[in-house]
């Protein structure tokens, strides 16, 4: 009887023991578990940018998950291409960053196995508009998601030579230049709001 005593009194004790412990402290940590947890997922790209199409002169940050030979911050040359180790030329204009990220996976599955690829435009430099004349800042200008002509202007500035009522933007279409008007002070006043049109790249505005 006494021995069963004991035995019901170390039973007793395991149980609050194992009471007090924490899910935390009884679970072991799974390391290959934490390592996936930890992997970026697969051709990952940020969401900002994501609808972006690379172009000549942008600058790019390719990461590769856990290989630091692969992970670098590269030019996009004027043919169109980037640089890498192990695969040379891969074409990145006229691609978005997910697209060129999932192309940079598919070829590195030949040396990595499961490669993760992150791909960041660092610097939109093939994205740009120009603004000349009667301006303070003129010369090329970063052209931002869904800029206007407004906005670029209102980066740029005037000088007070500026002849507000007669600017107008220059946009090759179909190989042919074509000129569109802007009444800055009517557009200010809320008139002619259809003249206040998105840019895109390779607009010039001209102030005179």
């Amino acid at each position: 009887m006494k021995r069963l005593s004991r035995l019901g009194l170390l039973f007793w004790l395991a149980a609050m023991w194992l009471g007090m412990m924490s899910p935390g402290m009884l679970a072991q940590d799974d390391p290959e578990k934490n390592d996936k947890a930890a992997a970026p997922p697969r051709s990952a790209v940020p969401d900002a940018v994501s609808d972006y199409v690379i172009g000549s002169d942008d600058q790019l940050h390719i990461s590769v998950w856990k290989e630091p030979d692969l992970t670098e911050t590269l030019p996009v040359r004027p043919d169109g291409k980037i640089s890498m180790p192990l695969l040379n030329d891969v074409p990145a204009a006229g691609l978005t960053p997910a697209q060129l990220a999932a192309a940079i996976t598919e070829r590195l599955k030949k040396y990595i196995a499961d490669p993760r690829v992150t791909v960041v435009v660092t610097a939109m430099n093939s994205r740009r508009v120009f603004v000349t004349g009667e301006v303070i800042h003129t010369g090329p200008m970063a052209l931002l998601p869904h800029m206007t002509v407004l906005q670029a202007l209102a980066g740029a500035g005037f000088t007070q030579f500026a002849n507000l009522k007669t600017i107008y933007l220059l946009r090759t279409e179909n190989g042919k230049q074509v000129k569109i008007p802007f009444n800055y002070k009517d557009v200010v006043k809320g008139r002619h709001p259809e003249q206040n049109i998105p840019l895109k790249p390779g607009d010039t505005i001209v102030v005179p």
